[in-house]
């Protein structure tokens, strides 16, 4: 099987009129356009509202003016270009800028706005900052996409990474099963190199992001199967969008589905407030709601996921939703005495971030037992 024709021009859509290419190329002007001729043909192109559309072509929805090109900061905890250590047992590498498709709602939008200083230069430098911390017990390669770069890349830097005897997984952040699943079916050196690892004590975990049904075609779980048959973890993302995924059905039958396949759900993210994702963002308390009821319709298996967003100060479960208070879970933190906070923040039908919620009611940690039932008291659970 051929690997698909990317195509980075809007004129190359062929099945597009002429009106809607015209109103893509404005906001080309602002935000790239990346996909290729496998994901395109998934694309129901007499439905306005087909939810591959609405993922990967431009709509002139984004040139709206709303968030910040840097969202959840992760500029104040870069270490060096491309090495993240925001929490204490993670290193987050930005391997790649480039992705088999340029996601609409990306909250990296700055890696294709010709910022250069944010992908990893020095990979050697990065490798002996993880050696030195031995609280690192994992490393996760993304960017962009850590898929984009040649099994051999990876390999290098996976074969140095577990040499450390305090790495125990690395972590594949990856769009490539849903946009070019052909990137691992038809390399079967990458499948062999996640093999090289199974049955030895260490981990590659392969983070998907399925967001629609859509994109688990037969190739894709074809892809799935081999990753898993080798012995890789795969667990799945994805962050909660308007239009694609954000009612209960739809967002029932993922889990459903994923479940199916051996894929844990495992984060449903808020959608970040970058520039250009006004149109993408669904609200954190509508949010909410969709996401519990459609747990509601899934065995247990299925509904292992957490509803976070990633705030600068860590990242935040919405773990409760009152008659007058939401209620947040810090599942993990930039800050140490920070992890496990609970913290109740006065309602906000219109908060699409946590810095919405200006009135804090109350915090305090969470403790397994002991806590006083007098810090919940006058609160609506």
């Amino acid at each position: 099987m051929k690997r698909p024709k990317y195509i980075s021009k809007i004129s190359d859509i062929s099945e597009a009129s002429g009106s809607e290419k015209s109103s893509m190329r404005e906001v080309e002007k602002r935000f790239r356009f990346l996909s290729n001729s496998y994901y395109l043909s998934l694309i129901d192109w007499n439905d306005p509202d087909d939810p591959i559309r609405r993922l990967i072509v431009p709509h002139p929805d984004e040139l709206a003016e709303w968030g910040a090109i840097d969202p959840s900061n992760e500029e104040s905890y870069t270490i060096m270009p491309g090495l993240q250590h925001k929490y204490k047992s993670t290193a987050v590498l930005l391997v790649s800028k480039a992705c088999g498709g340029i996601c609409r709602y990306c909250f990296r939008k700055r890696l294709f706005m010709g910022v250069q200083s944010d992908i990893l230069r020095d990979f050697d430098a990065a490798y002996d900052y993880i050696k030195e911390h031995r609280e690192i017990s994992n490393v996760l390669l993304t960017g962009g996409d850590a898929l984009m770069l040649s099994t051999k890349k990876l390999d290098k830097m996976i074969e140095a990474l577990f040499k450390l005897d305090h790495v125990g997984i690395v972590r594949l952040g990856t769009k490539m099963l849903s946009f070019d699943p052909f990137r691992v079916v038809n390399d079967p050196a990458f499948v062999e190199m996640v093999r090289k690892y199974k049955g030895k004590g260490k981990s590659i975990y392969i983070v998907t992001h399925f967001s629609h049904t859509k994109e688990l075609t037969q190739v894709a779980r074809e892809a799935v199967a081999m990753l898993q048959d080798a012995g890789g973890v795969l667990v799945n993302q994805t962050p909660l969008i308007r239009g694609v995924n954000d009612d209960p059905d739809t967002l029932a039958k993922l889990f459903r589905e994923l479940s199916f396949l051996g894929i844990p759900p495992y984060y449903v993210f808020q959608c970040r407030p970058a520039v250009g994702n006004n149109a993408y963002a669904v609200p954190i308390e509508e949010g909410y709601e969709i996401f519990e009821a459609a747990k509601s319709m899934v065995s247990g298996l299925a509904k292992r996921a957490k509803y976070v967003m990633s705030h600068s100060t860590g990242k935040l479960e919405m773990v409760g939703k009152g008659e007058k208070y939401m209620y947040f879970k810090y599942h993990r933190a930039a800050k140490d005495e920070d992890s496990g906070k609970f913290v109740v923040a006065e309602r906000n039908p219109e908060a699409y971030w946590f810095n919405d919620y200006k009135t804090i009611v109350d915090e305090f940690p969470i403790k397994w037992a002991g806590s006083s039932a007098t810090q919940f008291q006058g609160l609506a659970l």
